[in-house]
């Protein structure tokens, strides 16, 4: 990989919802690091975000922005259906490239992004930023200090009221690859990942029980890590509340915590309940987001790259398989 000297100039494919204030700023407040482009298909959105948010140049064709001489890096932040194309594109350019989740529709997919980035020596990294979010940080030093004893299982439930808008991209699997499992699973499955170590099995069923559109809307899956940790998930897009919990059980206590929300960090064993509370900063990619300036610059590395999220997207392959029939139906 080619170092890049002093300022990371970047450019976004996609200035859509996640990048107002979840990215699109963190690009700007990261040390070394410059926003000078974006591109969206309609230009005049495009030219509304660049000049809301201080962007110099704004395209609607996103070759151009790619093969800009002044944008050094591309992050990808379009729906999953074009993650791999424009990755390809970037790659093939020399550019390194920021990638939105799920990292693509499936993981047949995301092999391709990995080849063509290693073939064209450039990194690739993919938005799942929890890994670098001090909340989450704090936990994975909480089960590193072996105060859980030894990690017997993590069960998780996640659950929220139907989408009111059911023509919603995330829900044309398409466009996502699936349902709101690829765009919300992937984050918890992903901390897992990053917390526990690979999971090498996992087996699940994938149905819809609401009838609102066509993509699955309720997901039930068994996994088993690497390291012999065992897992559950059920996550339904369908009921009467909002819960989102993760709990990791080991044989001296247990903690848990939820993927979204602000709410405590919780450890209990047999003497004691202790508990944290760390709120997400405002612009929530921007800790990831230095923590890529920095590798990209030479002075670090990220916790994020295209074989980590490309592990996530196995596994909900084999947790939702058995409703599309195999990775050829998205």
């Amino acid at each position: 990989m080619k170092l890049i000297e002093n300022e990371v100039r970047w450019g976004i494919i996609g200035c859509g919802d996640v990048t107002e204030v979840k990215s699109g700023p963190g690009f700007q407040l990261a040390e070394n690091s410059k926003l000078v482009a974006v591109m969206r298909r309609n230009g005049e959105l495009a030219k509304d975000y660049a000049e809301r948010h201080n962007v110099p140049k704004w395209y609607d064709n996103a070759e151009a922005l790619i093969n800009d001489p002044e944008v050094d890096a591309v992050y990808v932040a379009t729906p999953p259906a074009f993650h791999k194309e424009y990755t390809i594109l970037a790659a093939k350019a020399g550019k390194p490239v920021y990638v939105e989740k799920p990292m693509a529709r499936n993981y047949q997919e995301c092999l391709e992004m990995i080849e063509a980035c290693k073939q064209a020596d450039v990194p690739l990294f993919v938005a799942y930023y929890r890994r670098a979010l001090p909340r989450f940080l704090k936990i994975k030093e909480i089960i590193d200090s072996g105060v859980l004893g030894d990690i017997r299982f993590v069960r998780t439930i996640q659950y929220q009221p139907a989408l009111k808008d059911d023509q919603a991209w995330r829900v044309q699997p398409e466009l996502a690859g699936g349902g709101l499992f690829l765009d919300l699973a992937s984050h918890t499955l992903d901390i897992l990942d990053f917390l526990l170590g690979p999971i090498k099995e996992a087996k699940g069923f994938a149905t819809n029980q609401n009838g609102s559109y066509q993509a699955e809307d309720i997901v039930t899956g068994s996994y088993l890590f690497e390291s012999g940790i065992h897992g559950t998930g059920t996550w339904c897009f369908s009921a009467h509340d909002h819960i989102d919990e993760n709990e990791i059980t080991g044989s001296k206590g247990k903690l848990t915590f939820a993927t979204f929300g602000n709410g405590p960090i919780t450890l209990t064993t047999p003497e004691t309940t202790e508990e944290w509370v760390i709120e997400n900063p405002r612009h929530i990619q921007q800790h990831l987001i230095q923590l890529m300036v920095d590798e990209l610059t030479g002075k670090g590395t990220s916790p994020s790259t295209g074989i980590s999220g490309a592990r996530t997207n196995w596994v909900m392959d084999q947790l939702i398989k058995g409703y599309y029939g195999g990775e050829a139906s998205r």
